[in-house]
């Protein structure tokens, strides 16, 4: 959709935001389902519903939008965080989180985690400090979270039991994305439940 002559400047930045916001959240989608290799400009574009010229004027290359990509999971993730900051027990946060995790089995067992198998694959891809380092700044985004909670409790060892945690979701969810199984994220879900109650 083009603008009319007689928009103000202030609508057609709303607009154009809007549009770049859309084009976010389809690469993160597209990204996580098919793979960075395997999507091209003109999937996300679909997907945004918008015509594959106008991607350009916002993103140049594949890599932006790959970049966008892992904006929108970090802008998830701090959503995600946000809300879970909100109750009052940091137990009770990271429980939230795993809650959080297993509601996604479905998800994960068809497409692994976003974050984890998108860093997999730039890893590969691009094992120069680019965009794989900053897949591993969303992952080190997580395990600082979990890490604070982990030192709210007063428990030792905080970062080690951060890694424990988000390494076991790694775990969890590589497996139910291998084995098609998302009763594998609710078994070891509920394993990751037991385990932070009885720490």
């Amino acid at each position: 959709m083009t603008d009319s002559p007689n928009a103000s400047p202030n609508a057609r930045t709303k607009r154009a935001g809007a549009k770049r916001r859309s084009l976010m959240a389809a690469a993160a989608e597209v990204v996580h389902r098919q793979g960075v290799e395997r999507t091209t400009i003109a999937d996300i574009a679909r997907a945004a519903d918008v015509p594959t010229g106008n991607v350009y004027y916002y993103f140049k290359t594949k890599d932006d939008l790959v970049a966008a990509a892992l904006a929108e999971h970090g802008g998830q993730l701090e959503r995600i965080t946000a809300e879970l900051d909100r109750l009052p027990d940091p137990r009770e946060r990271l429980k939230a989180l795993v809650r959080g995790w297993v509601d996604q089995r479905e998800l994960a067992a068809r497409y692994g985690c976003p974050t984890g198998t998108l860093a997999a694959e730039l890893g590969k891809r691009t094992p120069d400090g680019g965009l794989d380092a900053e897949a591993g700044k969303l992952l080190r985004t997580l395990l600082d979270w979990a890490e604070g909670q982990f030192r709210e409790l007063g428990l030792p060892d905080p970062d080690g039991l951060a890694l424990t945690l988000v390494g076991a979701y790694q775990g969890m969810s590589l497996l139910a994305n291998a084995l098609r199984d998302p009763d594998i994220m609710t078994r070891e879900g509920n394993r990751l439940t037991a385990w932070l109650d009885a720490l």
